[in-house]
């Protein structure tokens, strides 16, 4: 399965790992690198939980066009 994850740098340089098609669930790490492979734990564990808690795997994301 493949899943997007945005990936950012925060003030103090830390790389954020967010998932957008799984709500609440994302990491952290001090390379991008590190990031991504605790993004992939992230999701295993937010995955399990969800399936435990009889919710679906992912919830829709879609993009739309703003007037910026």
């Amino acid at each position: 399965m493949k899943i997007d994850i945005r990936l950012y740098q925060d003030e103090s340089g830390t790389w954020i790992a967010e998932v957008p098609s799984i709500p609440g669930c994302g990491s952290d790490g001090s390379t991008r690198e590190e990031a991504i492979e605790n993004a992939r734990d992230a999701i295993d564990l937010c995955l399990a939980v969800r399936k435990d808690l009889g919710m679906p795997a992912i919830v829709e994301t879609v993009s739309i066009e703003v007037a910026a």
